[in-house]
C-alpha cells in the first residue's frame, strides 16, 4: 500500500471503468487531486466536504466541473467510489459491504435506472389503453428472475438495493444495462441465473469461491476494504496503469477475487486452471509467476519458469510480465517457449551437434520423398508421422519389442503385430535418412531432453537418498561422478497454453522440478487445441486431480459473438489433460454486440471482393473507424492470404500477413492463417474461406471412411481452430464463404 503524508487513496474497482469514459482533461486533473489529497485533504481548493443526511460519503473538487465522490474508511482512509459531474454528485447513491463478500459496492441507482429505461422496446400506443408511465415494461412481457424470491438472490449475494430494480427486469438488453454498473458478484449471480445455471450451482460456483471465510461486519468498513472481494488499487503508478494502458493496464491492478484466490493459493502439487477465451487465463500465470517470485529469498538465479508452446506467444508472455513487474521480477524468471528449452537441453548434452530442426509440415514431407524412393504406397506419410511422434517418441518406445506393447488409444486405426513390425521398420529408416540429412524434428529434440532430465532427475534423488542414509552428509565422490553438484533447474514452472504441449515436453517439465508444494502451475483449456498433442498428465507423473479449477466469465468478446463461437464446437466431447472430460458450460460474458454476420459468396474471388467492400464500408463511417491494426482477417491457407492481401491492396487497403515472428510493426489489416492468430485478440474480426473442404480441408473428409477416428480427431481439430478464430474477436465477427459452406456453420445458419 502507498501512501503519502498520513493519508491513504484507493480507488474501487467499477470506478475506474468511470472514469476512463471522462474527457482527457478531467483524467489529467484526477491524477493532480490524488497527489494534492495525500498531501491534505483539508487543503482549501479540494473543497472537501460530507454529503447531507450520510456520515461517511464526501465530494472533493477535481475541477470547476467535477467531483470525486469518496467513502471515509477512517480517519485518513479514503476511497474514491465515483468521480461525477458537479451537478449529479446529490444523486440516489448506495453503498454498503456484501454481507457474502465482506467487499465494498457501491452503486448509483440514478444511473442504473436510467440504462435500463434506455433498454426497454418502444411499445405502439393503443388507441384505446392511455399511455403507461415511462418506468413500466411492456404489459406483455414476463420478469426475468421471478423464480428467486428476494432471499435466495440475497443468499448468492446480489446488492439488496438493486432488488426492487431487478424485478423490473424483462429483457436481456435491460439485464445487460444493469450489469454494466452492477456491483461484480451481482452481475455474475444474475448472469448465471439468466443462462439457465441452477440455483444450486450459482451458489456453489459463483458465490462461494468468492464468499468470505469468516463472519462479516457489515459496518466495519475498515476491515471490508482490505478483504479481497473489494478490489481496489492504491499506487499512483497503479492507477496510471489503470486508466491509461488499457485492459492489460487494467488487469495489472484489478483482478477479479476469484482469480486472486488462484493466484495465491498454496497448492501440494501441480495445479490447473482452465475456462474459455478471454477468461483471464493468461492473466492468473503471469501474476502467479509474480506472487510465486514474491516468496523467494533474495538471490540473482532464475528459479522460476514460464513457459508456452511457441515463440511469438512466450516474447508476448515476456513483455507482458515486464510490464506486470519490470526489470526487477524478470530478473528471478526464465521466459522460454519449450521447443527452445528442450533444444538448449539437448544441446548442452551435445555440444557439437549442428542439426538443422524442422517442423512437422517440413517432416511429412520427408516421410513422402521417403516412401516415394521406396516404392512403398500402402502407407500414408501423416499416418506414419503420427504414429512415430505420438506413440513411438511420445511414449519414448526404445525397442521394437516395446512398440509391439505399446498403447495405441485414441489412434483409431488398429495395427496387427505384422504391420507394426512394418511401421517400426520403416520409422527405423526415416531416423537414419534425417540422421543422414543433418536433420531432426522437435518431437525428437523433446523425447531426447526428457530423456536427459529424467537422467538428472534420477541422479539428484540418488543424492538425496544417500544423504538421507548418511545422516544429511553430502557424498563428495558421488557429487562429482555426476558432473557437478546436481540441483532441479527450477523451484516451479508456470505453463500457459498447456492443450499444446507434447508429451515429452510434460515429462521433460516434471523432471526439472521436485515433486513439492506450488511445483507446476499450467493454464489451458483444451477446446482450444490446435495440435495433434492429445496427453493424459497423470499418466505421465503430473497428478492435477483435486487440484484443478476453471474461469467461466468472458471478458474479451460479446455474449453474441460466444454464442456463435460455442454453436461452431457443436455437441463434441472435449477431455481435461487428465482423462477425463471438460465443457463450456456456464461460459458467459457480460459484454453485448451485435450479432456476427454471415456472409455466402459464390466463389473465392467474389469473396475476396466482398471482404474488400465491408473493410472499405467501415472505413466510410467515420463514427465507428478504427485503425487497420486492430483489423483481423483468417484464412484457411497461407496461399489465400496472399491473395486476399492482393486484392486488399488493389482497392487501397493495406494488409500485412503475420508470420510465425508476428505482424511487423507497420499500419495495416492483419491477415494470416487460422494458427497464427492463437494468443491474439482485435476489435473485429473476419473468418475468410469457411467452406466445405477448406474447414476441414477436403483430405480430412476423405477419412470419414477410410479412418473414422482419426476423421474425428482432426475434424476437432479443425473445429478448435474455427473457435479460437471467432473468439479472437472484440466487438464484431464476420464470417465469409464461397460455394457450400463448412459443415461446422450448419447450427450458425439453422
Amino acid at each position: 500500500m502507498t501512501k503519502t503524508g498520513c493519508v491513504t487513496l484507493r480507488l474501487l474497482d467499477k470506478a475506474d471503468k468511470e472514469i476512463l469514459r471522462l474527457p482527457r482533461t478531467v483524467k489529467g486533473a484526477l491524477f493532480d487531486f490524488q497527489h494534492k489529497f495525500k498531501d491534505n485533504p483539508r487543503t482549501p481548493g479540494l473543497k472537501l466536504k460530507q454529503l447531507k443526511g450520510d456520515s461517511r460519503i464526501w465530494s472533493a473538487r477535481i475541477n470547476d466541473e467535477y467531483r470525486a465522490l469518496l467513502l471515509r474508511l477512517a480517519e485518513d482512509d479514503w476511497l474514491i467510489v465515483s468521480v461525477k459531474h458537479r451537478k449529479e454528485v446529490y444523486d440516489r447513491l448506495s453503498y454498503g459491504i456484501n454481507h457474502v463478500t465482506g467487499g465494498i459496492e457501491y452503486v448509483d441507482l440514478q444511473v442504473v435506472e436510467d440504462s435500463i429505461l434506455r433498454r426497454i422496446p418502444p411499445q405502439e400506443p393503443s388507441p384505446t389503453a392511455p399511455a403507461a408511465p415511462a418506468e413500466a415494461p411492456p404489459p406483455s412481457a414476463q420478469p426475468l428472475f421471478t423464480a428467486w424470491s428476494d432471499a435466495q438472490l440475497s443468499e448468492l449475494g446480489v446488492a439488496e438495493p438493486l432488488v426492487p430494480v431487478i424485478r423490473t427486469l424483462t429483457t436481456e438488453e435491460q439485464l445487460l444495462g444493469l450489469i454494466e454498473y452492477a456491483p461484480q458478484l451481482t452481475s455474475e449471480v444474475l448472469l448465471a441465473l439468466h443462462d439457465g445455471k441452477p440455483f444450486d450451482e450459482v451458489r456453489d460456483e459463483v458465490t462461494a469461491p468468492v464468499a468470505a471465510p469468516e463472519p462479516v461486519d457489515t459496518e466495519d468498513f475498515r476491515t471490508a476494504a482490505e478483504r479481497p472481494a473489494t478490489v481496489v488499487t492504491t499506487s499512483d503508478d497503479a492507477l496510471r496503469e489503470a486508466l491509461e494502458a488499457g485492459d492489460f493496464g487494467r488487469w495489472k491492478v484489478f483482478l477479479h477475487p476469484a482469480q486472486s484466490k488462484l493466484v495465491e493459493r498454496r497448492y501440494s502439487g501441480p495445479a490447473r486452471v482452465g475456462g474459455g477465451p478471454g477468461t483471464g487465463k493468461t492473466i492468473v500465470a503471469l501474476h502467479r509467476v509474480r506472487h510465486l517470485v514474491s516468496q523467494l529469498p533474495p538471490g540473482h538465479t532464475k528459479p522460476v519458469l514460464l513457459t508456452t508452446y511457441n515463440k511469438n506467444l512466450a516474447a508476448d508472455l515476456r513483455s507482458r510480465l515486464l510490464e506486470l513487474g519490470g526489470e526487477q521480477l524478470l530478473a528471478r524468471v526464465e521466459v522460454s517457449h519449450v521447443d527452445q528449452l528442450a533444444l538448449r537441453v539437448v544441446r548442452e548434452a551435445e555440444p557439437g551437434s549442428r542439426k538443422h530442426t524442422i517442423d512437422d509440415s517440413q517432416a511429412v514431407r520427408e516421410w513422402r520423398a521417403m516412401l516415394d524412393e521406396l516404392d512403398e504406397s500402402g502407407w500414408d506419410a501423416e499416418f506414419l508421422h503420427d504414429e512415430w511422434t505420438q506413440v513411438i517418441l511420445g511414449q519414448a518406445v526404445g525397442t521394437r519389442t516395446d512398440y509391439f506393447r505399446a498403447r495405441r488409444a485414441g489412434r483409431g486405426k488398429n495395427v496387427g503385430r505384422s504391420e507394426r513390425a512394418a511401421i517400426w521398420q520403416l520409422t527405423e529408416r526415416f531416423t537414419q535418412r534425417l540422421d543422414r540429412l543433418g536433420r531432426q524434428t522437435w518431437d525428437q529434440v523433446a523425447e531426447r531432453a526428457a530423456r536427459l532430465e529424467i537422467g538428472r532427475e534420477q541422479r539428484i534423488r540418488a543424492i538425496e537418498r544417500q544423504r538421507e542414509e548418511s545422516g544429511g552428509l553430502d557424498n563428495i565422490h558421488l557429487q562429482d561422478g555426476s558432473g557437478g553438484w546436481l540441483h532441479y533447474r527450477y523451484r516451479h514452472i508456470v505453463v500457459d497454453e498447456a492443450q499444446d504441449l507434447r508429451p515429452a515436453h510434460w515429462k521433460m517439465l516434471r523432471a526439472m522440478t521436485a515433486r513439492d508444494a506450488d511445483d507446476l502451475f499450467l493454464v489451458g483449456d483444451t477446446h482450444q487445441r490446435i495440435y495433434k498433442n492429445q496427453v493424459t498428465l497423470g499418466s505421465l507423473g503430473i497428478n492435477i486431480r483435486g487440484r484443478s479449477a476453471k474461469l467461466s466469465l468472458s471478458y474479451r468478446t460479446t455474449r453474441q459473438i460466444l454464442r456463435s463461437a460455442l454453436e461452431v464446437l457443436g455437441e463434441e466431447t472435449y477431455d481435461d489433460l487428465d482423462g477425463s472430460s471438460e465443457t463450456l458450460a456456464g461460459y458467459r460474458s457480460v459484454l453485448s454486440g451485435g450479432t456476427p454476420g454471415l456472409h455466402p459468396c459464390s466463389d473465392w474471388q467474389s469473396e475476396r471482393e466482398a471482404i474488400a467492400a465491408h473493410i472499405l464500408a467501415w472505413d466510410a463511417h467515420s463514427d465507428e473507424r478504427i485503425t487497420h491494426e486492430q483489423i483481423a482477417i483468417c484464412v484457411p491457407t497461407n496461399h489465400m492470404a496472399r491473395e486476399l492481401g492482393s486484392t486488399l491492396g488493389e482497392h487501397g487497403v493495406r494488409a500485412l500477413e503475420i508470420g510465425a515472428d508476428g505482424a511487423r510493426g507497420e499500419p495495416g489489416i492483419h491477415i494470416g492463417t487460422m494458427f497464427r492468430f492463437k494468443g491474439l485478440e482485435y476489435q473485429r474480426m473476419i473468418i475468410a474461406g469457411v467452406s466445405d473442404g477448406l474447414i476441414p480441408r477436403e483430405q480430412v473428409n476423405q477419412l470419414r471412411q477410410t479412418d473414422p477416428a482419426r476423421y474425428r480427431r482432426e475434424a476437432q481439430r479443425a473445429r478448435s481452430l474455427l473457435f479460437v478464430a471467432a473468439t479472437r474477436a472484440r466487438d464484431s465477427l464476420d464470417v465469409f464463404w464461397h460455394g457450400t459452406p463448412s459443415p461446422f456453420l450448419r447450427r450458425l445458419l439453422s
